[in-house]
């Protein structure tokens, strides 16, 4: 039976093997259909086997072509979700990250790591205008908003000793568009889904200020201690900004820890930073680098205004990981700010893409998926058919098919369902779906370095044929 060591040679090989796939993929991948072929029972059947108790080495390498044949095709017609499109510069230097195998617990056990991953959050911060700002690498937003909300409450109502008092008189604020990551990160904090007061939003989506200080000055009579206001940078339906000056006044009036869930659109700011005015005064803010800086996943971000706040939150270590001695870069241990212990080397592919390409490229390719989100606006507009649902803030799109305006609100919704399938099932454009005002829209969201004029074009083509093919 052969270790599971192998030799640098046969390394090498493998690992052109496997790059040799990965370049087929990228060559063929603006040609392939975006749903794979087959159904959950088809790919359950291929891949569902039983445990090999002996391996097939250089054999196993052939069933890596059934992967990238079920799997979804991020090409430049991709709008499905909030979701980055890899950069393949970053891809390709991950490999070194897991041969590198570094556990970024602190800069004792991986200096390098340590030190490039304290780099990039500051690039970070400094990149949407919060200089200063410290922070960590991340699974993704959700994770960040977790740990956001954690600080926040071990800031406003400790609880990490005595855990929190049954009932206790506390209350959380978002929009009626927050993420579904806040209610989750809520819950599994002891606060409880209950006390999220859901703020009303106005036409553009945007939370209401005035009603929210109504809400929070309510509560205060009622002795209920606010937590946390959380404005959120990129809405994940249509991508509203809500008015961070006004919240973080607010919030600041009240004595709230004020979050920005920027997971979406707050790299945006790169571009444009005037729509984020107010997000600098955060308490903290959750990035996602591997949406709008377009890494492979996952590359997630938290950035706070102070370490001392999170090490309040986080901090509980054993011997076995503890610095050696006091110099203050040599004994900086992540675990201390994070819920994590082990972390993988997460800064490395973005550190890479950012020498490889610099920065300006990717300020370029936002302002192109910007651009391609009017493009697209523009037809909805121009066409009768069609209907913007929506104003398009960032680069999410939602619109419906309305045909002559003959269908009922009911009829409306079914059939914009069917059309979503059957523009899928085509295979051609990717789209994903939200409900506005209980109308099912279907929703372009476009952070994707690959998108073309021609791309954006294409969208109104395959749903006007859907709905032809179902009328």
């Amino acid at each position: 039976m052969k270790p599971i060591d192998i030799s640098p040679e046969q390394f090498q090989l493998l690992s052109e093997s496997i790059l040799a796939i990965a370049t087929d993929y990228l060559k063929e991948m603006d040609s392939r259909t975006i749903s794979p072929m087959g159904g959950g029972a088809e790919v359950a059947n291929i891949f569902r086997t039983a445990l090999p108790e002996l391996g097939l080495h250089e054999q196993a390498i052939s069933r890596l072509h059934n992967v990238v044949l079920h799997s979804r095709a991020q090409n430049g017609r991709f709008y499905g979700y909030v979701l980055g499109s890899g950069d393949p510069a970053a891809a390709a230097v991950d490999l070194l990250c897991s041969v590198l195998n570094q556990n970024v617990t602190a800069w004792r056990s991986s200096p390098a790591a340590a030190t490039l991953e304290q780099t990039v959050v500051g690039w970070l911060a400094e990149a949407v205008s919060c200089a200063g700002f410290h922070g960590i690498l991340t699974g993704g937003g959700s994770a960040a908003n977790l740990m956001s909300l954690a600080m926040a409450r071990e800031t406003k109502a400790p609880a990490n000793n005595i855990g929190l008092p049954i009932k206790a008189p506390l209350a959380v604020y978002a929009s009626t568009e927050v993420h579904m990551s806040i209610p989750k990160a809520i819950a599994l904090l002891g606060i409880g889904r209950d006390n999220l007061r859901l703020i009303p939003v106005d036409d553009s989506f945007r939370m209401v200020p005035e009603e929210l200080e109504r809400r929070m000055g309510r509560d205060a009579e009622l002795g209920i201690i606010p937590v946390a206001v959380i404005g959120t940078a990129g809405t994940v339906n249509t991508g509203a900004i809500d008015p961070l000056s006004d919240l973080a006044d607010i919030a600041a009036r009240h004595g709230a820890w004020f979050h920005v869930d920027g997971a979406y659109g707050a790299l945006s700011a790169i571009v444009n930073p005037l729509k984020f005015r107010g997000m600098a005064r955060a308490d903290s803010i959750s990035l996602d680098p591997h949406k709008w800086l377009y890494q492979p996943i996952d590359c997630g971000c938290l950035l706070y205004r102070d370490p001392a706040a999170a090490r309040r939150t986080f901090a509980q270590a054993g011997d076995y990981v503890r610095p050696l001695g006091d110099n203050p870069i040599e004994s900086h241990a992540f675990f201390d700010e994070s819920l994590e212990l082990s972390r993988r080397f997460r800064a490395l592919k973005l550190w890479f893409s950012l020498q490889y390409h610099g920065f300006a490229a990717f300020r370029s390719s936002i302002e192109k998926d910007l651009r391609h989100a009017k493009r697209l606006e523009a037809s909805m507009q121009r066409i009768r058919e069609l209907q913007l649902l929506a104003p398009v803030e960032l680069s999410a799109v939602c619109f419906r098919y309305v045909g002559d305006g003959s269908l009922s609100e009911d009829d409306l919704n079914h059939l914009n369902v069917e059309i979503l399938r059957r523009v899928i099932q085509r295979g051609h454009v990717y789209l994903s779906n939200t409900t506005l005002h209980f109308k099912f829209c279907l929703r372009a969201c476009i952070v994707n370095h690959r998108t073309t004029d021609s791309d954006i074009d294409s969208v109104a083509t395959e749903v006007l044929t859907a709905a032809r093919e179902l009328r």
